[in-house]
């Protein structure tokens, strides 16, 4: 009982510190933070993709030692990602009133011990038990990131801010590829989750002593005061959480709308992230080796467009994420469809490809969160990312139970017409918001 009020105490959101008034010290001060702030989200966020990401490269060696086929397999996956989608929904509103330094921390240091376990288990049951509650604590990553990024950086830069954070999606995906790749090819499949979670943990650590909370927590003023875009009221109310939670995510239309769009997108990026490797060994002779380097090749090329995305939002539409995140999901739809003209044997031709569709599925998988942040106010951006995050992996868990069975039953191609059509919806449903952007940019230009 002890130790969990201690960690009850941890988890509650600091109070604010004396302000300070010395501009000079004010400018440092942040200038300092805001870089810390970003390395440490940016590295914390990678080091969990080392303890996720290492499903897909072991997933064919997994499959072939105990018999599984692709429908169960889908099923383990499944599972995994529908705990996942509600785990990120629900602490996306804890996020919104939680202290991000351990919230973050926590959640690293169990998803790193149930890996552990993971490398020891041999049924279909245990790998099904076990990535589920993995899947539960991964879900809690991306909102203490949005509850930081929301706070130490403001409307006007947080599209480019979040470009930059994203590349953690894209850096620790490209790194686990080819690890594990190695790990599995050279000490099988058991070391690919056994390597990754001795550095997870001592990544949980290294995050809990990095980071911190609000700008008010430090005696800063908030970033809208600091970056003076938004004059912040001196005796603005204060407002029940729960009323928040309705007026900027119930009844916010356009957090809905990306929201359902990030089902979509999702379709298109977890089927290649958990299902390519399966893929071009099976249906294109690629080697594990070379099926990890396209993997890898589609996630660092991933990170170029979350940053071209948040830059062209930023700077160009002027906080309008729809324009970008269309054209970049109308570009997805020709890259899926050019999946089926590049003939087999083509492997360089192939890796570029897989390029191609981790720069254009990465630039609105991002643009996404931002949206929905912006719509919803730095009040409620976990919820709201957290909301889009539920309907993402749902919509990653169709996906991958879809895959299996469309494969079984149509062989690969099933499965990428699947894909395209995913691309197509969720670009009909991005360009709806076109015209929107956050309604503190909308008061700024009145």
């Amino acid at each position: 009982m002890i130790f969990l009020s201690s960690v009850a105490a941890r988890l509650r959101t600091q109070p604010p510190s004396p302000t300070i008034h010395d501009a000079g010290e004010i400018a440092r001060k942040y200038r300092y933070w805001r870089g810390r702030v970003m390395y440490s989200t940016t590295a914390g966020y990678a080091i969990f993709y080392l303890v996720r990401n290492n499903m897909p490269i072991a997933t064919k060696s997994i499959t072939d030692e105990f018999g599984f086929s692709n429908t169960q397999w889908g099923a383990v996956l499944s599972a995994g990602t529908v705990i996942y989608a509600f785990s990120k929904f629900l602490s996306g509103v804890i996020g919104d009133r939680a202290n991000p330094r351990y919230l973050l921390g926590i959640a690293l240091l169990v998803s790193a011990l149930v890996n552990l376990v993971f490398g020891f288990a041999a049924s279909l049951g245990c790998f099904a038990a076990l990535w589920a509650l993995n899947s539960l604590f991964q879900g809690v990553g991306v909102p203490p990131c949005t509850r930081l990024l929301t706070y130490w950086y403001s409307p006007r830069e947080i599209g480019r801010a979040w470009g930059v954070w994203n590349a953690s999606h894209q850096i620790g995906s490209a790194v686990i590829a080819v690890w594990a790749g190695y790990l599995v090819a050279n000490h099988g499949w058991r070391a690919a989750f056994l390597a990754p979670a001795g550095v997870a943990i001592v990544g949980a650590f290294w995050l809990m002593n990095r980071l911190t909370d609000s700008p008010e927590s430090m005696g800063l003023p908030p970033i809208e005061v600091y970056k003076e875009r938004v004059k912040r009221p001196a005796d603005a109310p204060s407002v029940p959480f729960r009323e928040i939670f309705v007026r900027h995510i119930l009844a916010n239309r356009w957090v809905w709308v990306v929201s359902v769009a990030n089902f979509f997108v999702y379709i298109v990026r977890i089927g290649i992230v958990n299902w390519a490797p399966k893929y071009l060994i099976e249906a294109r002779g690629f080697t594990l080796a070379r099926a990890g380097i396209s993997l890898s090749l589609f996630e660092v090329a991933g990170i170029f467009g979350a940053l071209a995305s948040g830059w062209l939002s930023d700077t160009v539409f002027r906080g309008r994420r729809g324009p970008v995140s269309a054209g970049f999901m109308l570009c997805l739809v020709a890259s899926v469809l050019a999946l089926f003209a590049v003939p087999s044997g083509r492997v360089p031709a192939m890796m570029a490809l897989f390029a191609a569709l981790g720069f254009f599925v990465y630039g609105p998988q991002m643009l996404v969160a931002v949206a929905a942040a912006d719509f919803a106010t730095k009040v409620a951006s976990a919820s709201a990312v957290g909301l889009t995050g539920l309907f993402g992996y749902l919509g990653a868990a169709f996906c991958n139970l879809a895959t299996g069975m469309l494969v079984d039953r149509y062989g690969w191609n099933g499965a990428l017409w699947l894909y395209a059509v995913s691309a197509v919806v969720g670009c009909a449903l991005l360009a709806s918001t076109w015209a929107k952007a956050s309604p503190l940019l909308r008061e700024e230009s009145a």
